[in-house]
Formats: structure tokens, sequence, C-alpha cells
């Protein structure tokens, strides 16, 4: 069972959308049970990060997310708060990864970055298996996370940014798989089957 976690997150329907196309048994949870008897975790992300990590710790999965040895995926705000602190409203987020996400020059580029963009591959990652470098995945983010270590790939918006992380079994995707077409569904399904 895939456990989509649920913390107020405005994407988390079109994730769950993506995963019953897939035929997958998931449930749309908050309960620290639930996630410790799931295979897998998907952490979904539309909105604002202070609000997010306030509904985690109202909902004990703060901490239960730090210690998760399941193979987790972070999708847009998801990822950014695997991060030791968002920018966005000066929050401390879970701290899984190093770093601090920032906020886009809105003198230099529209904010929010919205709408399809190519990923360059900088390691090999089971997410992408079978998806071509290249390929366009959708964005609407207003955030992002600097390029670091973990860095599986990245993005162009006026600066190079991390378009997805990995660190032991923390995955993280900037973009958003579930508006991502065939290459996102593909990604989804590789998470399931090979993560």
């Amino acid at each position: 069972m895939i456990a989509l976690i649920d913390y107020g997150a405005g994407n988390t329907a079109s994730v769950a959308n993506v995963l019953k196309d897939l035929n997958c048994d998931y449930k749309i949870t908050y309960c620290e049970s639930d996630i410790c008897k799931s295979e897998k975790i998907i952490f979904p992300g539309v909105g604002e990060a202070a609000y997010a990590v306030r509904r985690l710790h109202m909902t004990n999965l703060f901490n239960l997310l730090h210690i998760i040895k399941k193979p987790l995926l972070g999708i847009c705000l998801g990822m950014q708060l695997f991060c030791q602190k968002s920018k966005e409203g000066d929050v401390v987020s879970l701290g899984i990864l190093p770093g601090s996400t920032e906020k886009f020059d809105d003198t230099k580029v529209k904010v929010p970055h919205m709408g399809w963009n190519q990923l360059k591959y900088t390691k090999q990652s089971k997410l992408f298996d079978g998806i071509q470098e290249g390929e366009y995945f959708y964005f609407a983010n207003s955030y992002y996370v600097p390029i670091n270590e973990y860095a599986t790939s990245v993005c162009n918006y006026d600066i190079d940014f991390c378009s997805s992380m990995e660190k032991d079994n923390f995955y993280g995707v900037q973009f958003h798989p579930e508006k991502s077409g065939q290459a996102g569904t593909l990604l989804m399904k590789n998470f399931i089957e090979k993560c």
C-alpha cells in the first residue's frame, strides 16, 4: 500500500488519480499507523511552506518523517520541505537534506515559474528509467532548491536549480509528475516499482 500524506496540499487528488490509473493500492492519510504500515510514501505539495510545517506538527508527522526508512517521494513543496529551512515563511523544515529554499528573483523572471521545462540529468536515478534527458515536465513554483550534491537533475529558469534530489530513501522532484503526461506517469511507476 502507498500512503499518500494528507496535510492539506493542493495536489493530493491529482496524485491520487495517477495512482488509480496505475492500479495502485493507496490510501490518503495523515495517520501515523497507516504510514508506518505502508510500503512506500508520497509527500505531495502545493501550498505555503509555513502552513505545511504547522500541519505536519499538528498531525505528529514532522518527527515521523525524519526517521522513516521506507521510500518516500516528495513532490514540489514536498521536496522543498526535505531541506533544513524554507525562506517561504522563514520556517525550519525537515532537515533531511542540507540547505534552504530560495525565491526566484521577480525582477528578472515572472514568479511563480509555471509551465513546461526540460531536465538535465546530473546523476543516474531509478526515477528516470526509460525517460530521455531533455524530457519536459510541468513546474509551478515560486521557490527553488539550489543545486547540491544530492541533485539528480537540474532545470533552468533564469538560473540553474535542483529539479530532483535523492538521499537514502528520500526522493524529491520539484516538478509535478501528476501533471506531466506520460513521462510523469512513468516516473511515478518507477518510484512504485523500482525504488
